[in-house]
């Protein structure tokens, strides 16, 4: 595993954290496997009920290191510059999106690139008020990746992706809170503690439930109505299963507050 990606788990968060802050978290090669693996790898351990990713430094994550994709290009090693993208990027945007458990971005600063495209694919973006976003792909004359086509129209339009798209800057975090870009806006001083207390009480939730209703909103995206109701129908079964389904109807008739175990 690659210095540059650090897990924890404490009382049911797992905590990504990418540090390589001397290239403000750019993706290079190792980091970009060390994640990919570590995101599957929380996706799959039960004692994970919730998943936040984070940088260390100025960044958040500023997408390909370009330091070494040019180096790519200058020696034409055309299988290393363009694998990554099913190899690296597109597996890290499907893990973070299809995770059966709630994901955080914890935008300690800007996110750009790929970057700014896996957290799209969180469930919420706490961004510090110093943090923002840059949709840097056309910048450099490439096209965009990690899923950015899919998440971003979903959360701000057609027409303002396209513009952030094709003309890309950095918006700042006020901005991005108006635009659906961010979450939730904090002083940079607070957002560890605002990223635990979401993170504690998303990781004492229903876990089960909590997956259940992110997979249902994504099939629903490119599904009819008759086939999302099916779906939903299926999650429905899976989450009355549970124990915390039980427990909380039981608590509920007996006008207590339940407790959650996520299975």
């Amino acid at each position: 595993m690659s210095d540059s990606v650090v897990y924890d788990v404490s009382e049911g968060v797992a905590t990504i954290t990418l540090n390589r802050p001397e290239a403000m978290n750019a993706l290079d090669t190792p980091t970009k496997v060390a994640l990919r693996d570590t995101i599957q790898a929380a996706a799959e351990d039960d004692a994970v009920r919730c998943v936040v990713l984070t940088g260390t430094g100025r960044a958040f994550c500023v997408g390909q290191d370009l330091k070494e994709h040019i180096g790519l290009l200058q020696a034409g090693d055309m299988d290393a510059l363009w694998n990554t993208v099913p190899d690296h990027f597109a597996p890290i945007a499907l893990a973070v999106a299809e995770m059966p458990k709630p994901v955080i971005a914890s935008l300690n600063g800007v996110a750009a690139g790929a970057g700014a495209s896996i957290a799209f694919a969180c469930d919420f973006r706490i961004a510090a008020d110093t943090a923002g976003f840059n949709l840097a792909f056309t910048g450099i004359a490439l096209s965009c990746d990690t899923g950015v086509s899919w998440t971003l129209p979903r959360l701000i339009g057609q027409a303002k992706a396209l513009e952030l798209l094709y003309f890309p800057r950095t918006v700042p975090a006020a901005e991005a809170l108006t635009l659906g870009l961010a979450t939730s806006v904090v002083p940079a001083d607070e957002l560890a503690t605002a990223t635990a207390e979401l993170a504690g009480r998303l990781a004492n939730g229903p876990t089960v439930v909590y997956g259940s209703v992110r997979q249902s909103l994504a099939y629903s995206a490119s599904h009819t109505l008759a086939e999302s109701l099916e779906f939903e129908a299926g999650k429905m079964h899976l989450t009355g299963d549970t124990e915390d389904h039980r427990n909380a109807v039981t608590s509920f008739v007996a006008k207590e507050k339940p407790t959650f175990h996520g299975k």
